[in-house]
């Protein structure tokens, strides 16, 4: 199925590097959401991914031949825009923000809270990682991506991808430790 998709986003890119407006389109309804989700979990805010998202899309509007399907998936080639999107913004000195709170409601308020606190705490734990921490966990366990699409997106070896997730799975499993036992966590 991965080789249909990535034949039908080929064939996309070519009819939209041929003048074809339909062409980009599909391609911005196919890939909008998983762009978007990856820039929602590196940032917290919705408004900057949705700008972040935007940007990557006009980017590629501007840029259709820097793709090369012989590389790698077109989702990956977004996704390492995307990526690069977030790199400029924090470099320019914009600051990173905790990841919104889970909404999941049950038939009890005590529950509510103690999962959104819990919730809060384990995304507040996953934003204040390192970047080269957390982009392996927004990737790999947040959006379900294979070690070798984030590989692709980070552009580093598989290697890497696994070691630093280990390395942020590690920390993180400290820091939750650290909150079970009451206390601050400084890592």
């Amino acid at each position: 199925m991965a080789d249909l998709a990535s034949g039908s986003d080929r064939e996309l890119v070519d009819r939209f590097r041929s003048g074809d407006r339909e062409a980009f389109g599909l391609l911005y309804r196919a890939h909008y959401p998983a762009v978007f989700r990856f820039a929602w979990h590196m940032t917290g805010d919705r408004m900057r991914a949705v700008e972040i998202t935007q940007d990557a899309f006009v980017w590629l509007i501007r840029h259709p031949g820097d793709f090369d399907s012989e590389r790698g998936t077109l989702p990956a080639f977004l996704g390492g825009v995307a990526r690069k999107m977030l790199l400029r913004q924090r470099q320019e000195g914009m600051r990173w923000t905790p990841l919104e709170e889970a909404r999941l409601r049950t038939a009890d308020p005590l529950v509510d809270l103690t999962r959104a606190q819990d919730a809060a705490f384990l995304r507040q734990a996953i934003g204040s990682l390192p970047q080269r921490y957390r982009e392996p966990v927004v990737l790999c366990d947040l959006e379900g991506r294979s070690y070798e699409e984030a590989a692709a997106i980070l552009e580093c070896a598989v290697g890497t991808v696994r070691s630093r997730l280990h390395r942020a799975r590690a920390l993180l499993a400290r820091k939750l430790q650290w909150k079970r036992e009451g206390q601050r966590c400084a890592v």
